[in-house]
């Protein structure tokens, strides 16, 4: 199952069908928008086995040029993607899902982007390195506990493990 109300954190842990949800979901983009992606990474806590993780498949598209991509915008939305304008450079993001059953993010970024070498960076440092991994886990267990409530507050706590493992992993 996946879906989360918006600005709530509730943690669930690993599911194996969260990988063929993401897998479905990338083949009704591919329906959407044809051609227009040339690639798709499953990231996010839903893409680490064995990571407890609020259940939103987080999905990361690639195009050949952002810019270019805002046409997507009303196409994602008549198949219900909400566009959700931002202050993460280099990406458009959207949710789907009613706001009180977020079952997907989708962030469309260019592969040279920072936003895509840090996402991958982060997923694949967790993905190899278990101690970091349960380090994480942990961290969210305790945050969501802390901020069931307020996602911004438990997004914002994450922040310096994140960068610390970012600083590692973008090293490597």
């Amino acid at each position: 199952m996946v879906g989360l109300e918006r600005g709530t954190v509730e943690l669930e842990p690993y599911r194996e069908e969260w990988a063929d949800l993401y897998k479905k979901e990338v083949q009704r983009l591919k329906d959407i928008a044809g051609n227009r992606f040339l690639d798709f990474e499953h990231i996010g806590s839903t893409a680490i086995e064995g990571m407890p993780a609020k259940p939103i498949i987080d999905i990361l598209a690639l195009v050949e040029d952002l810019a270019d991509a805002k046409d997507l915008i009303p196409v994602l939305e008549e198949h219900g993607y909400e566009h959700r304008p931002g202050d993460v450079e280099g990406r458009l993001f959207f949710a789907k899902g009613p706001r009180t059953n977020r079952t997907v993010y989708l962030s469309i970024t260019e592969r040279e982007s920072d936003f895509y070498e840090e996402k991958i960076a982060f997923r694949d440092y967790l993905r190899e390195h278990s101690e970091a991994a349960e380090q994480y886990a942990s961290l969210k267990k305790r945050l969501a506990k802390q901020y069931p409530e307020n996602r911004e507050e438990y997004t914002a706590e994450k922040g310096e493990f994140i960068q610390d493992i970012l600083d590692v992993a973008m090293r490597e």
